[in-house]
């Protein structure tokens, strides 16, 4: 009676039991190539920056210049220190005063963040990658991506900027090429890279010849 019992809950048992239903998983969309650039700078860190300071310099043959910028990214609001003056001003609200000084914020945070740009601006530029590329100053074979910017609006519509990195995605070297041209305007590394607040940030930009170097200094971030 007793085994016939056991049996019997064994059973019971068995037949309770059913097999785990399989749970409903969203497949994680791949990166874009532009993504995948901007994520290898520290992208996602990005969000938390309250301000970034940097003074950009540039030095050919015997003579430099710099200039000071602090941006407070959430209101957009931008500080411009040079030798001759001071300038505040929110880009949000452009005026006929605030236009130059932000014409020449946009390039020197463009030197500075120009992997953060291929999100930015992914609605008014066309790329082209490629896998295999031969980069114009180490002449080594590096994956090259190349954006085209749109023939209206920004300040320099219509260039071109042909970017250079090994399979890590961080950009080695950069070409820019003004109305698209052929012929590159201008070649440089991207090399002394430091981390701040988990953004990799290139510090020192070469030619070939080693005559021109635009560096930045006093970079800092707060979140």
């Amino acid at each position: 009676m007793r085994a016939s019992f056991v049996a019997l809950l064994s059973l019971l048992i068995l037949g309770c039991k059913t097999d785990p239903k399989p749970v409903a998983t969203t497949p994680e969309k791949e990166q874009t190539i532009l993504e995948k650039v901007a994520y290898a700078h520290g992208f996602e860190n990005w969000k938390e920056v309250s301000t970034i300071q940097f003074t950009f310099n540039v030095d050919r043959d015997s003579s430099h210049f710099e200039r000071t910028w602090i941006w407070k990214p959430k209101s957009n609001h931008v500080t411009g220190i040079s030798l001759k003056d001071t300038i505040s001003y929110n880009r949000n609200v452009l005026d006929s005063i605030s236009y130059e000084p932000n014409a020449a914020f946009v390039n020197d945070k463009f030197w500075l963040l120009a992997p953060y740009n291929l999100i930015w601006d992914k609605d008014n530029i066309t790329h082209e990658h490629s896998k295999s590329a031969e980069a114009p100053i180490s002449k080594k074979t590096m994956q090259k991506l190349t954006i085209v910017y749109g023939s209206e609006g920004g300040y320099t519509p219509g260039d071109a900027y042909d970017f250079y990195f090994e399979d890590d995605y961080v950009i080695k070297e950069w070409v820019f090429r003004k109305s698209n041209q052929l012929e590159p305007n201008m070649s440089t590394t991207w090399e002394d890279y430091n981390i701040f607040s988990g953004i990799p940030l290139a510090q020192m930009h070469m030619n070939a010849e080693k005559n021109f170097k635009l560096s930045f200094s006093n970079l800092a971030i707060k979140k």
